[in-house]
């Protein structure tokens, strides 16, 4: 590799944990991490309790301020694009810089899934995103029917090029893209390593065309889907593959603290 891409993992809580569940999670979480991580760590609890988990983050003396290799970053499940007005149930941009938010998902498949978001309206986010002072964290993957279609490529260049389309180069190296092919999240079937990785080096392969080798280089990928303790160490083998977007496993503190330990 051209540059030393520090690995990222984040923990997707979802629509899961009350404000009591995440502060406990925390307390539990902060006895079993090092006091110094090789690997970034995020947490994306839901919109609910992202005060509370930055309080508590900041209590514990794991908040972001701490410095490299000590803090947690927080980071939000979704947003709108715009920084206020008449859209009851969303939350802007500007609310989740306030919280003290670094990292924004955007383009989860179940928001593509249930929420019907194109990679138009994605485009929107990741703009916002970057106007406000957030990375986002871009999610893509092929469903299992485009899969066994042989379109995963296809898939995957078309939802990269629209959602980055307008973006600098500068702003596309500082962002993270989450590999999550559709039918191995939530399933418990995992993408192969082998898979994993090929999928994360047609990305790397993608933007390198798009705005060249060295954002190409910079930019980190991640994995996403199923992703355990038992398997965290080999995806992370791949040679693109920089981090992963946990899901079911990251609701238990000791497991997550597993798949970080296991993860450098």
């Amino acid at each position: 590799m051209g540059v030393s891409r520090r690995p990222i993992i984040v923990a997707n809580w979802k629509m899961h944990k009350t404000i009591a569940e995440a502060r406990a999670y925390l307390r539990h979480l902060g006895e079993l991490l090092p006091p110094e991580l090789e690997v970034e760590v995020g947490l994306a609890p839901p919109f609910t309790a992202l005060a509370a988990v930055a309080e508590e983050l900041a209590r514990l003396g794991r908040g972001e301020g701490q410095g490299e290799g000590q803090g947690l970053v927080l980071v939000a499940q979704d947003m709108w694009h715009e920084p206020e007005g008449a859209y009851t149930g969303e939350v802007s941009p500007l609310m989740l810089k306030e919280l003290g938010c670094r990292y924004v998902i955007v383009g989860h498949s179940e928001r593509r899934t249930y929420f019907h978001e194109d990679d138009e309206l994605i485009n929107r986010k990741l703009f916002a995103a970057f106007q406000h002072g957030l990375r986002p964290i871009l999610c893509v993957g092929e469903k299992l029917e485009e899969r066994r279609a042989g379109r995963t490529e296809a898939v995957l260049k078309e939802q990269v090029t629209t959602a980055l389309a307008g973006l600098t180069a500068e702003q596309v190296a500082q962002m993270v893209i989450a590999y999550e092919p559709v039918w191995a999240i939530g399933t418990g079937e995992t993408a192969s390593p082998e898979d994993a990785n090929a999928g994360a080096g047609f990305i790397r392969g993608l933007i390198a065309r798009l705005y060249g080798e060295d954002v190409a280089q910079a930019i980190r990928i991640q994995y996403g889907g199923s992703v355990t303790p038992e398997n965290i160490a080999e995806l992370m083998e791949g040679e693109h593959v920089d981090g992963a977007l946990v899901g079911g496993a990251s609701l238990d503190p000791e497991r997550f603290a597993a798949i970080v330990a296991r993860s450098r």
